[in-house]
């Protein structure tokens, strides 16, 4: 294997950690800060995907450069307002009941999976870049190398410095990480506990809109695509540790670098590394490498 050929592979894996980063930050918060069971995080990514198409698509047509914008923004937008809806009808009062969750999101994930495929078929969908993202940048000891991966990868910071900021600088983030702790304080101390929930799960929904839009431009959206970018999530946060940004994006570049240094090596079997990184991690560490003992 040449130096470059390397060098390549390495930087495929850490533009997928990016985009698997900004998806599994917001199940970070969602499932690791708030401990709510949501196995329709998949769903999320697929909604804000898909309502971001919606609106991207004909004002591609038109020539609009603000077009592709404009389908992030609808797509966090679709995904945080369908994350609301979700935590304040159905998780809301489910609080602690773990299985009841799951079972109950798992059903939601079905129906949203059914209701897009009715709405926009079974045909392939993709975004396509802004004109400032297009193209191939020099890289150096790569080449040429697609702008919008290097692109994904200063998202992926930029949210991750954004996450950090929130939770350990702002009176929200001593809120969120207190009700962690113990929610019964929290409320006596005179904060509104469902509302800070429910601001939760709209910023780690829409954080998944995010993700659907940016994934769904790397490359073509598919049904099924729900169910993968759940399961990875769910790694990239066991292996990280639950709760903690910091553990999340180390996950994310784990998981992103085994994944594509195990297709350039041994493609066949190249899903084992993943997983056997998550039980080295757990036989190791079972809290995760960045999480808290219990």
């Amino acid at each position: 294997m040449s130096l470059q050929l390397f060098l390549t592979i390495i930087l495929n894996g850490l533009t997928l950690a990016a985009l698997y980063f900004i998806v599994a930050s917001g199940f970070s918060l969602i499932f690791g800060l708030m401990r709510t069971v949501n196995m329709a995080h998949g769903s999320l990514y697929m909604v804000g995907a898909y309502i971001g198409y919606a609106l991207w698509e004909p004002l591609y047509d038109q020539d609009a450069w603000y077009a592709w914008y404009i389908g992030v923004l609808a797509g966090m937008a679709a995904a945080a307002a369908v994350g609301v809806v979700m935590q304040k009808t159905l998780l809301g009062w489910m609080q602690g009941q773990e299985l009841r969750q799951a079972l109950v999101t798992i059903g939601l994930s079905i129906i949203v999976a059914d209701q897009i495929l009715a709405g926009f078929g079974g045909n392939p969908r993709q975004f396509f870049a802004p004109d400032a993202i297009f193209g191939s940048s020099y890289v150096p000891g790569v080449g040429r190398y697609p702008t919008f991966r290097l692109f994904q990868i200063g998202v992926a910071v930029a949210v991750g410095i954004g996450l950090w900021l929130l939770l350990n600088r702002t009176k929200v983030g001593l809120m969120i990480r207190a009700g962690v702790d113990d929610r019964a304080m929290l409320s006596a101390c005179g904060v509104n506990v469902p509302v800070v929930n429910i601001v939760v799960f709209a910023l780690g929904a829409a954080l998944a809109g995010l993700g659907g839009v940016i994934g769904a431009t790397a490359q073509p959206l598919a049904q099924g695509v729900d169910g993968r970018f759940l399961l990875i999530s769910l790694v990239v946060v066991i292996v990280g540790g639950m709760g903690s940004i910091t553990g999340t994006a180390i996950g994310a570049i784990l998981v992103g670098l085994a994944e594509q240094v195990g297709q350039a090596l041994f493609p066949t079997y190249s899903v084992i590394l993943t997983f056997v990184i998550m039980v080295v991690v757990l036989a190791l560490r079972p809290q995760g490498i960045m999480g808290r003992a219990p």
